[in-house]
């Protein structure tokens, strides 16, 4: 489009409110993360604020340190003149791993002016506990004594060897009993023999630490503390364990307390039963467990996991991350983790083994129940579908089935509350699809997987499961009626059920509406594929496998960066996969690495540049979103030992091995690569990383590094070019799509003068440009690309301003494309373009798509100055209007803009303390915006 600068309309905000030069101070946060923040080390910190006034920024800062009980000054800055408003070292500080006391902090600021704010609210952080270690780890049966099959080989075929079996066989069963345990303590100076004595020591702060394993779940004084599912996040609990934080202060009494812990399976303890994906075990469910509870005057107490507690099983018979849940209500023990229960009959707890791991503070959110969905259809199965069901699902199924639509599929669990006699059981089979009976269908996703619950009779009974989760959308309900309905038989009455959609609670920072339907509705595809798949890790599906397979961290990294606040996910990551990494450099596909995949046809699985990247590749992602290069910095060894274990594969320069790009499309069914060479991918991804690596040795100051890097990143495009390039035809490798998209994200399309070093050839570039946008216009401005290959494609046209093309990609109803998956019913991104021809409707690994959104038509964009954004939205094809938010680490930049009748109108709102490059469509030269609100208006 040609547009000319028309006029620009300033100060949409109206006047409001004046104090403090009209700056203030709204959000705090310690290492990015809000709350009470458990930090080790001297944290950085940061604040948000807010101002009225348009061009109001920081001109310096004051920050006051204190231990929050005691009020004793720790630290303060003194005035320092500074625009710096977000990751703010206190090196220095007096901040002690040992102090049992929480820190307090504040902040005022100045603004341009030189006027001081007030001071802001106070906020919390405390040290992670140096002692935690002290504890002993306490359960049912030690390692030893369980007999656990050692190693990470146990799936596929490999569980199908009579020795594997027998070893698994010969597994005490009480490995993997869920147990309770429980323990009850003082608290303050009552005397023995009168626990209702008020006491006169008051409770000033109360701290837990709970690491229970595999998942666990924490109780004080009969009821539950924080509203966590599956805690801690899962790890390599042979190299990191996990462990939470609850301030616990409100939820103590004075007297005598219980402390109760509920101890699940999760992916600490696989030993199978019903599906399984693979067979690991760590150990059997195990406790580590430490109270410190602070007095005023001075003294404390603390309560350790030892000896002195008790444990005995708990009403979850079964349980298995893969295989579902069953749970016995009639065994429930009423107040079992309350005051005055009598555990006489308990059994003494026995000292185990300790994981392995290093014990760290997860600092990443928790995983919650999110959302809830109700029931939108109900089918009841006749006799006849029955019987066929039972034959096709490879189940006997109960007369009494009928299936319920949700409405939406998702990650999660059921949660019922029924009525009915005591014994009576309920059966929930939970999938994504439906048989041709209209029986759920699992087939294709892992079966078998369900839930099972054993009515106690004691009226209504709410019950879900808490250490099992499966993908689905249907829940078929076996040996129950939903009320209302005839009841023969006298079944359980089910007077409610529930869809919970439970997933990581990281915060979602960004929304996006435009005038294009299938583009809104692609994006809530995506969100609810993403967020089903944002468990402990970014897994591939939430039903038949559940692992963290990597290509998707960095492939989607900028769509999942703009979407969420990964402030502290994604350390986490880089913390599983840096635990991932082998002896010799190499990476696997997933982490954390729960199964090695070995023999036959499996090596592509195990290793791939284009998984095994992410750790190289993601913490730049990371760096250029918030500015952060402490990931960077704290990896770089382990970027440079897998650059390394890459050279000892290449030869000549050419990596030859890896999945290519996966799930590429074309008329045949996706899986491994078949329209680019597997070497071109594998190749290109090696160059990639040797490129970060150099940024990467420049920020941590390693001149040799730098030249040697550089000259491995020169002998690998030599290489490549020699390889794949065809100067004639100005085609790579196979000229596919991803052939040619790869060299040019990567800026490849270089050629050697006489010297024989490479330069940029801007003909190459154009040529190979065209050959791109002719192939895709030949499919009928279609992609041929895959998983790897479709960013690319998408980001190499989009940076040479092929916008309109992209816009024809995707706004249609075909496959490959978004319309098709809405057209065919689907409610989360699917792992096939055609869902009828993929194994999972729940994958957000071709979700590239977001970063356009974001990036193109709304326009936001990172600078290399983080204090400073560029906005630069891209009208296309018959768009009318986008509107978008997308909160920083600074406040939150809005994007509103409309083309209508040849004038283009752009709303924008930028965050105090920082600046905005704004480029209106058609214009060369940008308005640098300060912070406020404004209106931008050109026309054609």
């Amino acid at each position: 489009m040609n547009f000319r600068n028309y006029f620009l309309l300033i100060l949409l905000c109206l006047p409001c409110f004046m104090q403090a030069k009209n700056i203030t101070i709204s959000r705090l946060t310690c290492e990015m993360q809000e709350g009470l923040v458990v930090v080790e080390g001297a944290p950085r910190l940061g604040w948000v604020m807010e101002s009225p006034e348009n061009g109001t920024r920081q001109s310096a800062y004051e920050i006051d340190i204190r231990e929050a009980f005691t009020g004793r000054q720790i630290w303060n800055s003194g005035k320092v003149y500074s625009s710096q408003s977000q990751l703010v070292s206190i090196e220095g500080a007096d901040i002690r791993p040992d102090n049992p006391f929480n820190y307090s902090w504040r902040v005022r600021v100045w603004d341009e002016t030189d006027a001081p704010s007030e001071w802001s609210r106070e906020a919390q952080f405390r040290s992670a506990s140096s002692r935690l270690s002290e504890g002993k780890w306490i359960g049912a049966i030690t390692r030893q004594n369980a007999h656990l099959p050692e190693g990470r080989k146990f799936h596929g075929g490999e569980l199908k060897k009579p020795e594997v079996k027998a070893a698994w066989e010969a597994v005490d069963t009480l490995a993997k009993k869920s147990i309770c345990l429980r323990r009850t303590f003082q608290v303050g100076d009552t005397t023995e023999g009168n626990t209702n004595r008020q006491s006169s020591k008051k409770i000033v702060e109360a701290t837990a630490y709970v690491c229970g394993l595999g998942f666990y779940e924490f109780s004080l004084n009969g009821k539950k503390v924080g509203n966590s599912e599956f805690a801690p996040l899962w790890s390599d609990y042979d190299k990191t364990v996990y462990y939470n934080t609850y301030d616990v202060t409100e939820q103590l009494r004075h007297g005598e307390n219980a402390v109760g812990i509920l101890l699940g399976n999760g992916f600490y303890n696989v030993q199978g039963g019903r599906y399984r994906k693979l067979q690991i075990s760590f150990g059997p469910p195990t406790l580590l467990f430490e109270l410190v509870i602070n007095y005023e005057d001075g003294t404390s107490t603390t309560l350790r996991s030892d000896n002195d507690w008790k444990y005995d099983f708990s009403p979850v018979t079964f349980n298995c991350i893969y295989g579902g849940e069953d749970y016995d209500a009639r065994r429930e023990q009423k107040g079992w983790n309350q005051v005055g229960f009598d555990d006489s009959h308990w059994r003494p707890v026995v000292i185990q083994e300790a994981p392995k791991g290093i014990l760290r503070p997860q600092m990443a959110p928790p995983v919650k129940i999110m959302e809830r969905y109700d029931i939108q259809k109900v089918t009841k199965l006749n006799a006849e579908q029955v019987a066929s069901a039972s034959k096709s699902t490879k189940r006997t199924v109960d007369p009494s089935a009928f299936v319920l639509d949700m409405g939406q599929n998702l990650a999660g669990f059921p949660e019922i509350t029924v009525r009915g006699k005591r014994g009576q059981k309920v059966t929930l089979l939970v999938a994504e699809a439906l048989t041709d009976e209209g029986a759920c269908n699992q087939r294709q996703t892992g079966r078998q997987h369900y839930y099972e619950y054993t009515l106690k009779g004691e009226g209504d009974e709410t019950w879900h499961p808490r250490f099992s989760y499966y993908g689905f959308r249907y829940i078929q309900v076996e040996g129950a009626v939903l009320k209302g309905q005839k009841n023969p038989q006298k079944l359980p009455v089910l007077k409610n059920i529930q869809s919970c959609f439970v997933f990581n609670s990281a915060k979602k920072v960004s929304t996006f509406e435009s005038s294009n339907r299938i583009f809104n509705a692609a994006h809530r595809l995506i969100e609810k594929a993403v967020r089903s798949n944002m468990q402990s890790v970014f897994t591939d599906c939430p039903h038949r496998e559940k692992l963290g397979w990597l290509e998707q961290v960095h492939l989607n990294g900028p769509g999942l960066l703009y979407n969420y606040d990964l402030t502290a996910y994604a350390p986490q990551i880089m913390q599983n996969m840096a635990d991932a990494q082998h002896t010799n450099g190499a990476m696997p596909t997933t982490a954390p690495e729960y199964v090695v995949f070995e023999g036959p046809g499996m090596d592509a699985f195990a290793e791939s540049p284009e998984w095994g990247g992410s750790l190289v590749i993601f913490p730049f992602m990371y760096y250029e979103t918030y500015g952060d290069d402490s990931l960077i910095k704290r990896y770089y060894p382990n970027m440079r030992r897998y650059v390394d274990y890459l050279k000892t594969r290449a030869e000549m320069g050419i990596l030859s091995f890896g999945l290519g790009d996966w799930y590429d499309y074309g008329d045949f069914r996706a899986g491994f690569s078949r329209n680019t060479p597997v070497p071109l991918v594998a190749t290109a991804h090696y160059y990639m990383t040797v490129m970060y690596l150099i940024k990467a040795a420049k920020m941590v100051g390693n001149d040799f590094d730098i030249h040697y890097y550089t000259s491995l990143a020169h002998e690998i495009l030599a290489a490549f070019n020699k390889c794949f390039l065809n100067k004639e035809t100005a085609q790579y490798g196979t000229g596919s799509q991803c052939s040619n998209a790869l060299p040019l994200f990567l800026q490849m399309t270089q050629d050697s003068d006489e010297q024989g070093s490479y330069q940029p050839d801007a003909k190459l570039d154009e040529k190979v440009l065209m050959n791109l946008i002719k192939d895709v216009e030949a499919h009928g401005n279609r992609l041929t690309t895959g998983d790897v290959g479709n960013r690319y494609l998408i980001q190499t046209l989009a940076r040479n301003g092929q916008h309109e093309l992209i816009y024809k990609m995707f706004n249609h109803e075909e496959a490959p494309g978004y319309g098709f998956q809405l057209k065919f019913g689907a409610t989360t991104l699917t792992e096939q373009w055609d869902p009828r021809q993929g194994s999972s409707w729940n994958h957000f690994m071709m979700g590239q798509i977001d970063e356009w959104f974001f990036n193109s038509l709304v326009g936001i964009r990172p600078s290399t100055t983080y204090q400073k954004f560029i906005i630069a939205p891209q009208p296309v094809g018959d768009l009318k209007y986008v509107k978008a938010s997308y909160e920083t680490l600074y406040g939150t930049i809005v994007v509103d803009w409309t083309s209508q009748n040849g004038t283009f109108t752009l709303n924008i709102s930028v965050p105090v303390n920082t600046t905005a490059v704004v480029y209106l469509p058609g214009e060369k030269e940008p308005k640098e915006i300060q912070s406020g609100t404004y209106q931008l208006v050109c026309a054609k």
